[in-house]
């Protein structure tokens, strides 16, 4: 079964799915399902974590994350949308230890809190940034 059909089969309504192209999978998901989708695609579909971006829109942020479906040459990406007055979600670092610097470069150039993250703290700006100042952000 495709991943694609998997996702379909294991989440149903708590997931949309876009599909571009025939390369590209864009699974859309609520903040409180997004561990338990990520662990799935990670853990049980094998996938390989690719990077993560954050984006401020006009009216929310959102966070992607990027998977490598390499079997079936595909590249799968979880969006997840968040609140625009108090971006936040949990750390995701329990399941990709991998994905702890870019979580904490999103925090510290966007202001999107990680939650539970073991070490958020500036990775590329000075210690003493003036708190609240995020260069990414389109105030």
């Amino acid at each position: 079964m495709n991943a694609e059909n998997r996702l379909r089969e294991k989440f149903g309504e708590k997931i949309k799915i876009e599909k571009p192209n025939e390369k590209r999978i864009y699974v859309t998901c609520d903040k409180d399902d997004l561990e338990e989708i990520v662990k799935f695609i990670f853990r049980d579909m094998d996938a390989r974590y690719i990077v993560a971006t954050g984006l401020q829109n006009f009216d929310n942020f959102e966070i992607l994350y990027h998977f490598g479906i390499d079997e079936e040459g595909k590249v799968l990406s979880v969006r997840v949308y968040l609140d625009k007055d108090k971006p936040e979600v949990k750390s995701l670092t329990h399941i990709i230890p991998g994905i702890a610097w870019i979580e904490r470069e999103i925090w510290e150039l966007l202001g999107i809190n990680f939650v539970g993250h073991p070490n958020l703290k500036h990775l590329l700006l000075p210690e003493d940034w003036p708190e609240g100042n995020y260069p990414l952000r389109k105030y």
